[in-house]
């Protein structure tokens, strides 16, 4: 936990980045935003307070995609079923076990006073985008209140209570046998979650200065590419969120951040041995005394198929581990996490002020980013990895990847791991830091922090087929330009394959099958990189798409991970009947099992729909990269959708750049498909060539880099 002194000292910090009460007191008569848009419609936001860009920033935002804003916002307010219905009930219920409107208004009236006027800002900005677009109509939030912004906290898809599965809670509070789903038992085939992000050190540098990968793959459309600047020291580009008021993944004119989901284990679930309490009311065993649970009543809404809104009311417990989120073996499931909405907004919103490392990881001692590893890069020279920041410090003894004995005392959490407790990398003599989603004992390769120094709860995820491919293009040379790291960043080697194919190979030589021996030569002789035209990359990935279908059931069994259990357990009987169903599939769809790779692998956007319908008979743009589960980099997670025989991708690369620091920071980026989600809008699809060939766009950055890139100039006078 925090001592004093550091205390003090963080309070300085927040005092220092903090916008100035009597600069902000000075401009409130003008409080004029401008939106300038470049010639690709990415919005560049400035005014005279933090405030007054993050009116602009919001603004701009809902010109751009409101529909997403407001999805987000029915998401994480626990609204969802509102406009979509019973489908919706329980996803709506996990939410507010978690997040209570009336604790989020408390915590806004205790917020401190520089970030109830970014809030108050946030809301009003939304607000009078909906006065000044009558057309526009929500589904269900015709005013935002300032509140809600500590609903939506951290900008990563996703989040910690997601992890609480929907099909047990509803068993639980629904009072009857639900059966996990197979999504949730592992046995689905899902595009892996997280991004890449790299540093490079100036000694490995042509130029001398530090670069930065910033490489989010998430849900597509799911940030806008936006600037805001202000004159209380805002200067921050990158990806926002939609609907939220600071650029999540990005850099300033001194340093960067990209964020990567972590597999740091740091929630809990603890197993509550009832027992009625002293008072005759329910309660749970706690060392030699029985406690109460506390119960709620959460009532919900839910449209009807005529449009109406019906109520369902809730009795909800949760003991002082965490709300209770479902049962087993008699005993009650309570779900411990992150909840500290002020300081991770502050976190979220203060790291965007940093000038280097020193600055950003003063921020950090906030402790309230919980889920993502960084990585960092500034003009000092500077490259780190840093850990999650919320770690709570556990007992070694106890097995927490399972439900621990809620009634022991010694299992509790005992405070927060210190930042340099953690297992963070700063400036490694190898010259460069990467993660792929993958255990930070990777994270600079021979100069990596050891597992055996942390306890195992510092990581579950360990390493992924992108492990090894990042570690082989970052020590392949010592001279990275922002074309090399960008050139590293999509480098089409396909790793999984290395590990996946010999064993197929090997068991056809062992039994030979001239219905094989085709298939099998175009795989043995492939390179094992994606391009558009290869149509072994084609046969390899319908290949172990199969495989992994037929033999998840099994791993799962055995609580082995499936791409572990293809490349050392599989049978060479279910390896070569995979290959058989794989060539007769492709057959059947394309007529022939040699299809280029570029003509199943497509880019489609309809509309403007959150939910895209995919169609084979309309037009779609040829991707060449693959899914992350293959251990390709550059991430293009695609799936077949009722009546295609095409895959389209809905996940992974989505916005992506590349920065240089230096006296003057340089940076190249893209954003799939275009920033404004309606169909007539120029830039609903103006990017999507230029992201499938991994050419980025240059950043206009400083205003005399964006004046001859002006396409328009709105002048909004903000309103409170």
């Amino acid at each position: 936990m925090m001592n004093a002194k550091h205390g003090i000292a963080l309070a300085a910090l927040l005092a220092a980045f903090a916008p100035h009460g009597a600069q902000a007191k000075a401009t409130a008569q003008a409080a004029k935003v401008i939106i300038e848009r470049d010639e690709w419609g990415i919005a560049h936001i400035s005014g005279a307070t933090d405030a007054d860009a993050v009116y602009g920033m919001i603004y701009a935002q809902a010109q751009d995609d409101f529909p997403r804003i407001e999805q987000n916002y029915l998401v994480s307010l626990g609204r969802l079923a509102e406009a979509e219905g019973e489908a919706a009930l329980w996803q709506d219920l996990r939410q507010r076990l978690f997040i209570d409107p009336a604790r989020l208004k408390a915590d806004y009236a205790r917020s401190p006073v520089w970030l109830r006027a970014l809030m108050t800002a946030w809301a009003a900005g939304l607000n009078a985008y909906l006065t000044d677009h009558p057309e526009v109509r929500p589904r269900v939030i015709t005013r935002f209140e300032p509140w809600m912004a500590l609903s939506f906290t951290e900008g990563s898809i996703g989040g910690d209570i997601e992890r609480v599965p929907l099909s047990q809670l509803e068993a639980f509070y629904g009072k009857r046998t639900v059966a996990m789903t197979a999504d949730e038992r592992g046995l689905i085939m899902r595009e892996p979650l997280g991004s890449n992000g790299i540093a490079i050190a100036p000694s490995h540098t042509a130029d001398g200065k530090a670069l930065l990968l910033i490489n989010p793959h998430t849900s597509f459309f799911f940030r806008a590419e936006q600037q805001v600047t202000s004159r209380e020291g805002l200067n921050a580009y990158g990806a926002a969120t939609w609907g939220q008021f600071f650029i999540y993944q990005g850099f300033n004119a001194n340093a960067g951040w990209m964020h990567t989901s972590s597999g740091v284990d740091n929630v809990d679930e603890f197993a509550e041995t009832l027992d009625a309490g002293p008072d005759g009311k329910p309660g749970y065993r706690y060392g030699d005394k029985v406690r109460t649970l506390r119960k709620t009543a959460i009532t919900l809404k839910v449209r009807q198929a005529d449009g109406s809104q019906a109520s369902r009311t809730f009795t909800t417990y949760a003991s002082h581990h965490g709300p209770i989120v479902r049962e087993e073996g008699g005993k009650w499931i309570a779900f411990a996490l992150m909840n500290r909405p002020i300081a991770a907004l502050e976190q979220s919103f203060l790291r965007t002020k940093t000038r280097d490392l020193a600055s950003f990881l003063k921020v950090a001692a906030l402790q309230a980013n919980s889920s993502n590893d960084t990585l960092f890069a500034d003009s000092k020279g500077n490259t780190a990895y840093l850990h999650p920041q919320f770690v709570p410090i556990r007992d070694p003894r106890f097995n927490w990847q399972a439900p621990v004995d809620g009634s022991d005392p010694e299992a509790e959490w005992k405070g927060l791991h210190t930042i340099a407790s953690l297992p963070n990398v700063i400036n490694p003599a190898n010259g460069w830091v990467f993660n792929v989603n993958d255990a930070p004992w990777n994270a600079a390769g021979p100069d990596s922090p050891r597992a055996a120094d942390y306890p195992a709860y510092m990581d579950e995820a360990g390493t992924n087929a992108r492990t090894p491919h990042a570690k082989t293009v970052l020590g392949a040379r010592r001279d990275f330009t922002l074309d090399r790291l960008l050139g590293a960043a999509y480098d089409p080697a396909l790793p999984a394959f290395d590990r996946l194919l010999p064993a197929l190979i090997a068991a056809h030589e062992a039994a030979p099958d001239p219905a094989h021996d085709a298939p099998v030569a175009l795989l043995k002789g492939w390179d094992r990189r994606w391009s558009l035209n290869s149509t072994a990359t084609t046969l390899a990935i319908t290949w172990a798409e199969t495989l992994w279908a037929n033999v998840a059931e099994d791993a799962a069994k055995a609580n082995v991970p499936v791409y572990d259990w293809m490349a050392t357990r599989a049978s060479d009987t279910q390896r070569l009947a995979a290959l058989g169903e794989a060539a007769a599939k492709l057959k059947a769809d394309f007529g022939d099992w040699q299809v280029p790779w570029g003509e199943i692998n497509r880019y489609q956007r309809n509309d403007s729909a959150i939910k895209q319908t995919f169609n084979d008979a309309r037009p779609s743009t040829p991707i060449p990269f693959t899914s992350a589960q293959w251990g390709s980099l550059a991430a293009f997670g695609a799936s077949r959708y009722p009546g295609t025989k095409r895959t389209y991708g809905t996940y992974g690369n989505s916005f992506v750049a590349v920065v240089e620091f230096g006296p003057r920071v340089k940076a190249r980026a893209i954003s799939i498909g275009g920033e404004n989600s309606d169909p007539a809008s120029p830039h609903f699809a103006d990017q999507v060539d230029r992201y499938a060939r991994g050419d980025l766009r240059p950043v206009h950055f400083y205003p005399d880099e964006l004046a001859g890139h002006i396409t328009s100039r709105q002048e909004l006078v903000r309103r409170r």
